[in-house]
């Protein structure tokens, strides 16, 4: 097998061969924004889900399908310590800078960059991160009141009316949203509550993880209203068969039923996993057909590769007494756990792990799907927690 024509592509957001069941989501998101730019409602989309169930990827073809249809952009991704007047700025400047080239909507664009140019000035001192150049010069009174809820409503409303013009729509995509703090999502929540109310072609589609459908619910009460939280998971049995097969038939290879049937049952189906299998049993086959005897030796190597990169660079970020925590939470099995159940294995009170936990959600290792309840962000991290730490010195 030519280790240059494998197809498989496994990474942090690197698109795979064969996007296999995410259409049904793809096309919710195109009938949205096209229902906005003809001046109709249309909910802003947030989706959530684990590590690896192709998030980001979901998100850039959603994106290419946008700008495809002469949809205004912008892309982030939220970063821990980065505050979103620092990310949109720029990003925004880029957008509007488009527009004002549209005739139709050169001075309503002009009138949104000296928007933001009094929104990144006024904000400056409270978000020292802020960097964005505009020529123009701020409009007083317009977006620079130093109120992050006030100018960022001021200033979306102003993109959107530019967007209107130009008979196109302004569509945010932010990955990593679970990031963003609570008091600029708000600020944000609100903004797109204003620009809904006036019908202005304004709209966000986000990702994150499971935490933050609650996050936004604490941000605004009427969050859930403005939202549509679709679950991003695992693929069924039928598309994960196709995200393997599908990309070795152009290359003119098959697997034989068993081999696809093995890789399912050992990737449970998630994208990331998939790709790093097919990647390993093609590199380890010597001829077409895959078999799954070539998926049996290439399972050594495949989760070598998931504990060097994708489960390795999560474990090195946590403390001591965090790498404990999830080594608890392994030994009790998949999850989600009760938080006494964890606190049990470890010998400790549960109000003594209320930080560790805590530290834990905001990194992204952990959420709670309900009360009292504790899961992994990560799909099979408990069984990388085991190979880690073995034995019993954990404890």
């Amino acid at each position: 097998m030519d280790p240059v024509r494998n197809p498989y592509a496994p990474g942090a957001g690197t698109p795979p061969p064969e996007l296999a069941g995410r259409d049904d989501l793809r096309e919710q998101v195109r009938v949205g924004i096209e229902r906005l730019r003809l001046g109709l409602q249309a909910k802003s989309v947030l989706m959530v889900g684990l590590r690896g169930v192709g998030k980001t990827v979901l998100l850039d073809r959603m994106r290419d399908d946008a700008e495809a249809a002469g949809i205004h952009t912008l892309r982030m991704e939220a970063p821990e310590g980065r505050s979103l007047p620092a990310l949109l700025a720029p990003q925004l400047r880029q957008a509007l800078l488009r527009l004002s080239r549209q005739q139709a909507a050169k001075a309503l664009a002009q009138r949104a960059l000296r928007a933001l140019a009094g929104f990144a000035k006024s904000l400056k001192l409270k978000y020292a991160d802020i960097e964005v150049g505009i020529d123009l010069e701020p409009e007083p009174g317009l977006a620079d009141n130093g109120d992050l809820e006030h100018d960022l409503q001021a200033l979306l409303e102003a993109a959107g009316e530019a967007a209107k013009g130009a008979g196109t729509a302004l569509v945010m995509f932010i990955d990593e949203l679970q990031y963003v703090k609570e008091e600029e999502l708000a600020a944000l929540i609100t903004a797109l509550h204003r620009c809904a109310q006036r019908r202005l072609p304004v709209t966000l589609v986000g990702a994150g993880l499971p935490q933050l459908p609650g996050r936004m619910g604490r941000a605004k009460s009427y969050a859930e209203r403005l939202f549509d939280f679709p679950q991003v998971g695992p693929l069924n049995a039928v598309a994960a068969k196709l995200a393997i097969i599908k990309p070795a038939r152009e290359q003119g290879v098959d697997f034989s039923d068993k081999a696809v049937d093995a890789v399912v049952l050992q990737t449970q189906g998630y994208p990331y996993f998939l790709q790093e299998w097919g990647k390993h049993a093609w590199d380890h086959a010597s001829s077409s057909p895959i078999l799954d005897t070539d998926v049996a030796a290439a399972r050594k190597t495949a989760i070598a590769a998931l504990d060097d990169s994708f489960f390795r660079v999560r474990f090195d970020r946590l403390t001591p007494a965090e790498k404990r925590y999830l080594r608890a939470m392994a030994e009790l099995g998949p999850g989600p756990h009760r938080s006494g159940d964890i606190a049990d294995k470890l010998g400790k009170k549960v109000t003594s792990l209320g930080p560790t936990r805590a530290q834990l959600i905001d990194k992204g290792m952990v959420w709670s799907p309900n009360h009292g309840d504790t899961a992994f962000t990560v799909p099979l991290f408990d069984e990388f927690m085991k190979r880690i730490m073995q034995g019993d010195d954990w404890q």
